[in-house]
């Protein structure tokens, strides 16, 4: 049973580790999406001038924002969790005091969905400062970070559970997370891919995060939120039950 009190205290555990190394940690996270958003959409946008009717940068933008969502809450479930879990003994630690495993398990899915949450802010900040976008409706964009955030930590806890060393990671990077930045809408419409890949596309989470984002940067409101809300949920409820099988089922061997 969950308790939100051991939940919290390991939570804040981690959030005093990090206050240590925040800067590096938040240069980390931000600097590959934000690179993105300026070379791709200043240099690749100087060339394709509007995309969907408006300025590739700003098209791009709602890209940059998820992609930097979901990288921050990969890396911090994956590499982050699994030094606390297995080379630090971290998580063995933490169970000699009145902690529980499930305890442990969220407490890390909300630690990393919240450094994510500030990745995503972070490159909504940039933007901002660049007047890139000024949009009424960019303070929406929050909780479509928070989702997309607590979406990939679920997913990233799943693997953590999966691994026996950091180079198993490199399968989920490359061969999961890296096409789907590909085939998300992350920076071309998803309109252009072939249509059983477009279809392919819609079922997956970083695109239902995309097609949120998307019209809250460019000024308008989503034509139809809850189907990707919908996805999303269903995404991380579903990662969230695995990673938490998996997770005890690796501490009982």
């Amino acid at each position: 049973m969950v308790d939100a009190s051991r939940v919290l205290a390991v939570y804040r555990r981690n959030l005093l580790v990090w206050r240590k190394l925040a800067p590096a940690s938040l240069v980390g996270n931000i600097a590959e999406p934000l690179i993105t958003l300026l070379a791709f959409g200043y240099g690749l946008g100087g060339l394709l001038g509007e995309v969907a009717g408006v300025p590739y940068i700003v098209f791009l933008t709602a890209g940059a924002i998820c992609m930097s969502t979901t990288m921050a809450a990969s890396f911090e479930s994956l590499y982050s969790a699994f030094s606390r879990m297995q080379v630090q003994r971290t998580w063995d630690s933490l169970m000699n005091a009145p902690v529980e495993l499930d305890d442990i398990l969220v407490a890390e899915w909300l630690w990393a969905a919240s450094k994510a949450t500030l990745s995503g802010v972070a490159i909504v900040v940039v933007a901002v400062a660049l007047n890139v976008t000024r949009a009424p409706t960019l303070l929406a964009v929050l909780p479509v970070i928070v989702l997309t955030g607590l979406c990939f930590a679920a997913i990233g806890l799943v693997f953590n559970a999966l691994a026996r060393g950091y180079d198993f990671f490199t399968f989920y990077f490359t061969l999961g997370l890296t096409p789907m930045i590909f085939i998300s809408g992350v920076y071309y419409p998803t309109q252009s891919l072939p249509g059983w890949l477009e279809t392919l596309s819609g079922m997956l989470p970083l695109a239902s995060a995309v097609s949120l984002a998307r019209p809250l940067v460019i000024g308008e409101w989503p034509a139809d939120p809850l189907g990707p809300l919908v996805l999303l949920a269903g995404w991380t409820a579903a990662a969230l039950m695995l990673a938490r099988h998996l997770t005890r089922r690796r501490f009982r061997q």
